[in-house]
């Protein structure tokens, strides 16, 4: 693509000019930091001149030097360029951003995604990666009508559980209506009708994303139709624990008798709601995957949003305000009633349906005149998504009298309808007797503070967002009730300095969010949601505690705050209010041993610091207990080996990987019940010490590596205390540290991984992982000298580096 093409500069041939005097391609970050250099003005000057693509790259490197309040005025005002969003460009700048974390606030213009089994999409794809665009292309060329191989049409993507109760066909739009369209008349809340399948959480959450065109269009592109480059495939996006996912598919829909058997639209010529539904279900595995949920499960699937919820027999005194708040902030909101324990869906005499998600489309505060009753009342408007006569019989219900004490021009602004169309008024009175739970799934999380309404507030909430997991024997630690192991678990450290504004406690909001991953679409596998929850430590003395925190800090410490509960949820959250200072957060399951990943989120309304509380990826001193001690028995031993180094070593004096192997075998086995080093391990080995890459050891290299090898074997003898043989994975971190190797839960989660089997590492494959981390650790120390944590390593280097190490 040239520059002509992609620049938004009025004076093209100037650009041109500044590349050829300067040699430079315009693309390269590199030629715009040397063009804006630190002045202020000249940022402003320059920045209408660069590419798109060159913005967000600059940007993204930081090179910018002017204030955050002036990135952000020239960062949105490039984002809502209609220019750029028209002509198609706007997608092309989205793909440089791939890999970004969704919703943080440098990117809440350009939402980055991953399209469907693309590496870090979340999502393992069986065949080749799903580019809507290629794919499309692709089918349009070959004029032929797009087939999902990851998603067939057949029975396994509808139930995995069972065989369909009859026999469903699959049929395109144009098979089910003469002129298929995917919208028509644009989308709205009356489009969503629910089908066979149990999933009124989900349309509930759909109904609300019309309500807000923006975020609709971000998850329901507009590039789609059928009529223009109709190839039978369309494309939807969806965000995933941090990322949004481009999820493609066929139009292939499951019906009977000429019906769709699924969720639907009023009108039948109109797909979007359909084809929205089986996207979800290709997410998560099948149709089945979505029977159950929550409608803030879905929320946030839809909008990368927060979701908090309320049981509303115990909502706060403020419920309204929050509500309005939320309201006119574009938040998504659901609700519903307890469940009957014997009928799931159980229709009351007040026409509300137990253990059905309805969604909440508007709360108006309405003018109310009569003789009694002068005033304005605060009313909800609530749809079924069921889309049916099943609606509110109480007050404010469809025909009631009520309406009659408001005026006809009021009606007529709440667009006041009285269809069997699953939509009704109540009285936010009723709404609190009737309802049990409420869902807010906040766009911008700071939507919920107590400001007055009527100021607009500026504020935003400062975001942190880590990815972990619990690996059993390494970090699934369970719950406080597990004391001998629920320090293993991942920590976090947060340290609140500065107190809510007009906060007379002198305290700091804190909301966290712990969501486990991949759960629903594990379900064909018979595989639920864990119960997990998060616990909350006051960290007094933080510069003295051992990182991570050890098991006596949690003896003798109790937690200050902690989730409501542990539940077999995909999210639990909550908020507090806690006292400026520093503190740990520790996500764990209820139970010791359970494995599954998490997505952290945690939200104050001050700027915070924030990390995982754990070790610095170091090489240290081992610790004196296991270094060799100079006793005439050690002596005795290394003259042993040397002379028999001298025997196996030969004319050259030096040993390769196999007479190393013949070397330790002969000087261990004794010590050991093992079946020896394997050559994998001596490989390495001599690698580590092999500095003129010569592939042999001479004897000085051997002797380093055999004062080495008798530090590990101390180690490993000082936790293998059952003579086994074999180190439980959980005591590996402390053995490394022993050794002199500080690393972190992802390390060490790598390590386990690698090396362990049934929780349990053998010697020999301890002495691999010893040989291994010394040997990376020493290699990246030889390229950061000055010990920044940064490295730089050709191409050429680093393939020799890992190849032969």
């Amino acid at each position: 693509m040239s520059s002509e093409e992609i620049s938004e500069s009025s004076d093209k041939n100037e650009q041109h000019e500044l590349v050829s005097r300067n040699k430079m391609n315009i693309y390269d970050p590199q030629y715009w930091i040397t063009k804006l250099g630190s002045e202020e003005s000249k940022v402003f000057e320059w920045i209408p001149r660069m590419p798109p693509v060159s913005r967000v790259s600059a940007y993204n490197t930081g090179i910018f030097s002017t204030k955050c309040s002036q990135k952000k005025r020239w960062w949105k005002q490039f984002a809502e360029e209609s220019e750029w969003r028209d002509k198609g460009k706007f997608q092309s700048i989205c793909r440089t951003l791939k890999g970004q974390i969704a919703g943080t606030e440098t990117f809440s213009y350009f939402r980055s995604y991953f399209t469907f089994g693309e590496r870090g999409s979340g999502v393992r794809a069986r065949g080749e990666i799903q580019d809507f665009e290629k794919l499309r292309d692709k089918c349009l060329r070959e004029g032929r009508l797009f087939e999902d191989p990851e998603f067939p049409a057949t029975d396994i993507s509808i139930f995995y559980s069972r065989t369909p109760p009859r026999p469903f066909e699959w049929k395109r739009p144009h098979e089910l209506a003469e002129d298929p369209v995917l919208f028509h008349e644009g989308a709205t809340r009356f489009d969503v009708v629910q089908g066979e399948l149990g999933d009124c959480w989900l349309l509930a959450a759909v109904a609300n994303l019309t309500l807000n065109q923006g975020l609709f269009y971000q998850v329901v592109p507009d590039d789609q139709s059928f009529s223009s480059d109709y190839a039978g495939i369309f494309h939807f996006r969806f965000w995933q624990y941090g990322r949004w996912i481009d999820v493609v598919i066929d139009d292939l829909l499951p019906t009977y008798r000429g019906r769709l058997v699924f969720m639907h639209s009023t009108e039948k010529n109109e797909f979007w709601s359909a084809l929205l539904e089986k996207a979800y279900a290709k997410l998560h595995g099948s149709y089945e995957a979505l029977k159950g949920g929550t409608t803030c499960e879905a929320m946030e699937d839809f909008t990368g949003g927060v979701t908090e919820s309320f049981e509303l027999k115990k909502a706060p005194p403020n419920m309204l305000k929050i509500m309005l708040k939320a309201y006119e902030r574009w938040s998504l909101m659901g609700c519903s009633i307890e469940p009957n324990q014997q009928i799931t869906e159980m229709e009351l005499s007040n026409g509300l349906i137990c253990g059905h998600a309805y969604s909440i489309t508007a709360i108006r505060m309405v003018e109310v005149n009569t003789p009694r009753v002068n005033g304005k009342i605060p009313l909800l408007r609530i749809r079924n998504p069921w889309g049916n006569e099943c609606e509110w019989k109480g007050p404010w219900s469809d025909r009631s009298p009520e309406w009659t004490m408001v005026s006809e021009n009021e009606r007529k602004e709440l667009g006041l309808t009285f269809d069997h169309d699953g939509e009704f008024w109540m009285s936010f009175k009723d709404f609190l007797q009737n309802f049990t739970r409420l869902e807010i799934c906040n766009l911008h999380p700071d939507s919920l503070t107590d400001d007055p309404l009527t100021k607009v507030s500026k504020k935003k909430w400062d975001t942190h967002v880590f990815e972990g997991g619990w690996v059993r024997g390494v970090s699934a630690g369970g719950c406080r009730n597990f004391l001998d192991t629920f320090w293993i678990n991942p920590q976090y450290n947060i340290t609140l300095e500065d107190v809510d504004d007009d906060d007379d406690d002198e305290t700091c909001t804190m909301i966290v969010a712990l969501m486990q991953k991949n759960r629903r679409c594990k379900k064909k596998m018979g595989l639920d949601c864990l119960t997990i929850g998060f616990s909350i430590y006051h960290l007094k003395n933080a510069e003295s505690l051992p990182k991570p925190l050890a098991k006596d800090f949690f003896k003798y410490n109790a937690s200050v705050a902690k989730s409501p509960s542990f539940i077999n949820l995909r999210e639990v959250n909550a908020r507090f209010k806690l006292s400026p200072g520093t503190y740990c957060i520790i996500p764990s399951t209820f139970d010791p041993g359970e494995e599954g990943d998490f997505i952290l989120r945690v939200f104050t309304e001050k700027e915070n610091k924030m990390s995982e509380y754990d070790e610095k990826i170091e090489l240290l001193k081992p610790d004196d207990e296991v270094q060799v001690k100079e006793s005439q028995e050690e002596k005795d031993k290394d003259s042993q080996i040397k002379d028999f180094f001298s025997r196996i070593a030969g004319e050259d004096l030096e040993i390769d990987c196999y007479e190393l192997q013949e070397i330790l075998n002969f000087a261990l086995r004794k010590e050991f019940n093992f079946d020896g080093f394997s050559v994998d391990v001596c490989r390495s080995m001599i690698a580590m010490m092999d500095v003129d890459r010569s592939g042999k050891l001479g004897l000085e290299e051997f002797k380093n590596l055999w004062m080495d090898v008798r530090m590990w074997k101390n180690v490993f003898k000082n936790y293998d205390k059952d003579g086994s043989g074999f180190l439980n994975t959980m005591e590996l971190r402390m053995a490394l540290n022993s050794a002199g190797y500080r690393v972190n839960f992802h390390i060490l989660r790598a390590l386990v991984i690698r090396y362990g089997k049934n929780e349990k590492i053998s010697f020999d494959d301890f002495i691999m992982c010893a040989v291994k981390l010394k040997t990376m650790i020493e290699t990246f120390n030889e390229k950061d000298p000055r010990r920044l944590g940064k490295a730089t390593f050709s191409l050429d280097e680093w393939v020799e580096k890992t190849m032969y190490t």
